[in-house]
């Protein structure tokens, strides 16, 4: 959720927001970070203008071209669709630099260095229009030394804006004015770059590294000095300071590889020199292991080796050996695992709230190291209020999108205990704020709470509880908890979210689609319907909207052989598909990550999605050997007939795509290109870039259509080619064969996708119904259930959470 002076956005966003349309954008400087902020612009609708050095001979832009050359093939993806490049033009600092003046925003992404920033700056100020926004993409320079010697309308419009790497996936962007920097230009970029690049804007004071990597290389710094100090191995670390405290696969040690030890040991020194009234960065120091690898140009991942060392032999399944650094000897050597009871614990708990108690009750050195790093890093953001935020929920704000934390500091705080963290810190001897020990001895006992739907957090300055900023634009769930669900069980909780409209959440794990969901969305509609709700919005906060059908569900049924219960839930997942689309009122369905199987299927039957563009949306049952059995496959072919009945005479060509796309259980990797799939349509769906506005935009968009909404009409005129279609498909299908893209039971399934999408052995084109379509796709999916290997396939995702190819 942004952090912002609100009063700033109601006092000038009007002015701002009209005067200040950013269309145009002038990104200076091509490298990563240049290149990736220039694709998530135009990915984000803008012309965007990229610039760097010139080269002396032939193409003069190719230092620019190149960059996105390697931008358009690099994985993961820096566009959400390939086809944003064209918003994109070329050139270089020599030829093109006078161009800026028809730029509404400049931002500079040159080498970090202050004398060439200041050399870039001066060209800006001789080029640039009057009034046009200038910022700086650095990620630890002073803004206000950037801005030394310029003119004052240049220092009223000027001040950072940092991205995080990679720039389109992480969500942080932070928003560093000057003492001199015109408050309207402060919350427009506030205000832009939530609503419209779809980030997690942090307000920052103009202090050394700002607020992230501020608090994030202080935590990284610890973790290594605990480690070493605790004899801990490093891949021990990693496993403890990843997924099992809600932070990122790579743990500490892999996440510096990662970064690079070269910037690494720049940011830890760079601190130390710009922060001497810092009480833990200038007691800091650049550990001996870290030395030995900076001296030995072991920089990590763009080195070939750094913590971790890939070697070339092979161990039983064929992967290579990965090496880890002793950092007492300085020598690699294959990590031997450590047994920990706390890791045991941690992986038994699957709330975090929960492991964080279990942290603190464990003895062994893994809790210890955790328990001394979390109450280090709860004293040290202690004494970062008011220094680099005036606020706390600013801090976490930064670390959750910066750093891909679940939670930021002062959450884990709350779930560890305020008051019992404060003593156990201090009898450390780590020194904690006095705001906190204020706000203990007020009687207040953490710093959030929910009241009334709203989330609140504690402000030090003004010693009182205020809710955070954004109000309706984030529809955050938690804030329900305290009031009475208007309907529950025990996978989903219907919550009542203002003006008449209700939210169905999923709460299972990984919010598989099981009975319970199917039962939720069912008993939801029917309240939505009696009671006189305006509408329903399916969506929940957490990382994926679902992962699809429980598969443990289906596997157990198919391998007792239970047919009639099989087809039976089967035909209760199809049938609540078509609630979604048959309800009295409006259905919109609000995603973000995963949108896998039936919540892909979901989604196709709703009256609007809204999707983040970061939604990641797919008909994959293919890859565990089965076909789309919830209205997916069906819904294709109602697709393809509307499609086909529109454009005349591309039936096989269309036909043809439609099929490849369940077929190869294609997902899209980004919103945008879900319409390119046929998973969302233009005319009814919807992007949002910040994920976080999801459902506040889909209870938006329930209120728009329940002004005059009407229950749609189960459709019987769906065109559908039998004999032809299957004769063009069934050819198809043996092309991915005879190209080694498919096995023999791939082309089984693949003729199953065909049978449905062309309405069966129809002698000729005719029309049939939705029911007719859900008859024969619930018979295709059940004969596949049937297949010894589906079933391999079935129980090799669940055993293994990937793909079997057999």
């Amino acid at each position: 959720m942004p952090t912002s002076c609100l009063p700033l956005w109601a006092n000038f966003r009007s002015n701002i927001m009209l005067n200040k349309r950013i269309r145009k954008v002038a990104v200076l400087g091509s490298g990563l970070m240049g290149t990736g902020i220039a694709a998530h612009l135009a990915g984000c609708g803008l012309e965007v203008l990229l610039l760097d050095l010139a080269t002396a001979e032939g193409n003069r832009n190719k230092i620019a071209a190149d960059s996105l050359a390697n931008a358009l093939k690099a994985k993961p993806a820096p566009f959400y669709d390939n086809k944003f490049a064209s918003r994109i033009k070329l050139g270089n600092f020599d030829d093109d630099f006078p161009k800026i003046k028809d730029y509404d925003w400049i931002i500079e992404v040159v080498v970090e260095r202050l004398d060439i920033k200041k050399q870039i700056y001066e060209k800006v100020e001789q080029f640039r229009s009057k009034g046009s926004l200038v910022t700086s993409n650095t990620s630890g320079i002073l803004i206000h030394l950037m801005a030394e010697g310029r003119s004052e309308d240049f220092k009223r419009n000027f001040c950072g804006t940092h991205f995080f790497n990679p720039v389109r996936y992480m969500r942080l962007f932070e928003v560093i004015p000057t003492t001199e920097t015109n408050p309207e230009v402060t919350a427009f970029f506030m205000h832009y770059g939530d609503v419209i690049l779809g980030k997690q804007t942090v307000l920052c004071k103009d202090t050394p590294a700002f607020i992230a990597n501020r608090v994030g290389v202080y935590a990284m710094a610890k973790i290594f000095q605990l480690t070493h100090e605790l004899g801990l191995g490093i891949d021990t670390a990693d496993a403890l300071t990843g997924p099992a405290i809600g932070r990122p696969k790579t743990g500490t040690f892999r996440l510096a590889d990662l970064v690079g030890m070269d910037t690494a040991v720049h940011v830890i020194n760079g601190m130390k020199q710009n922060c001497p009234d810092d009480e833990q960065i200038s007691k800091m120091e650049v550990p001996k292991f870290l030395n030995f690898l900076v001296e030995n140009k072991f920089f990590g991942n763009k080195s070939g080796q750094g913590f971790y060392k890939k070697t070339a032999e092979k161990d039983s399944k064929g992967r290579p050996v990965v090496q880890a650094l002793n950092l007492d000897t300085l020598e690699y050597a294959v990590p031997q695992k450590e047994k920990l009871p706390i890791l045991d614990t941690l992986k038994q708990i699957e709330e975090l709230p929960r492991r964080m108690k279990a942290i603190f009750k464990g003895t062994d050195k893994g809790a210890e190291m955790l328990q001394k790093s979390f109450l280090g890093l709860f004293a040290y953001v202690s004494n970062r209020v008011p220094e680099i935020s005036d606020t706390a929920y600013a801090i976490d704000d930064a670390l959750r999108a910066g750093f891909a934390w679940e939670v930021g500091p002062f959450q884990y705080w709350d779930m560890a205990g305020v008051a019992e963290c404060v003593e156990l810190a201090e009898k450390q001897g780590e020194q904690i704020g006095a705001w906190v020990k204020e706000m203990l001895a007020a009687g207040n006992t953490s710093f959030y709470k929910s009241e009334g739907g709203k989330r609140l957090c504690y402000n030090p300055l003004s010693k009182k509880y205020e809710e955070l900023p954004g109000g309706e634009s984030f529809i955050i769930l938690d804030a329900y908890r305290s009031n009475k669900p208007v309907y529950t069980n025990a996978e989903c909780t219907l919550h009542d979210i203002g003006d008449g409209v209700l939210c169905l959440e999923f709460h299972s794990k990984m919010n598989a689609i099981g009975e319970g969901i199917l039962r939720g969305i069912n008993d939801s509609i029917q309240i939505a319907e009696e009671q006189g709700w305006k509408g329903i919005v399916i969506g929940n906060n957490a990382q994926q909207f679902t992962v699809g059908a429980n598969l443990m569900m289906v596997a157990m049924m198919a391998y007792e052989q239970n047919w009639d219960e099989l087809n039976m839930a089967t035909n209760v997942f199809q049938q609540t598909s078509m609630r979604i689309r048959y309800s009295a009122i409006p259905v919109v369905i609000a995603t973000q990550g995963y949108v896998f199987g039936g919540g892909c299927e979901f989604s196709m039957h709703a009256d609007s999605v809204v999707a983040a563009a970061e939604s990641y949306i797919g008909l994959v049952e293919v890859g565990v050997g089965i076909i789309p059995g919830g209205g997916g496959t069906k819904e294709f072919a109602l697709r393809l007939s509307d499609e086909i009945s529109k454009e005349g005479d591309v039936q096989i060509p269309r036909l043809i795509d439609r099929f490849k796309t369940i077929a190869t259980a294609q997902v899209a990797t980004s919103a945008y290109e879900a319409f390119n799939f046929g998973y969302l349509q233009l005319q009814k769906d919807s992007v949002v870039h910040n994920a976080a506005r999801n459902i506040s935009e889909a209870k938006k968009k329930v209120l728009e259509l329940a002004y005059d909404y009407v229950m749609p009409i189960q459709r019987k005129d769906i065109t559908v080619l039998g004999r032809t279609g299957l004769g063009a498909l069934y050819v198809a299908a043996h092309s991915l064969k005879l190209g080694n893209y498919a096995s023999e039971h791939d082309i089984l399934i693949a003729k199953k996708v065909a049978w449905v999408l062309c309405g069966g052995d129809l002698t000729s084109s005719q029309q049939v119904s939705e029911q007719y379509l859900l008859d024969i796709e619930r018979e295709a999916f059940l004969s596949l259930c049937g297949e010894q290997k589906t079933l391999e396939r079935i129980q090799y995702m669940l055993e293994h959470g990937k793909p079997l190819r057999n």
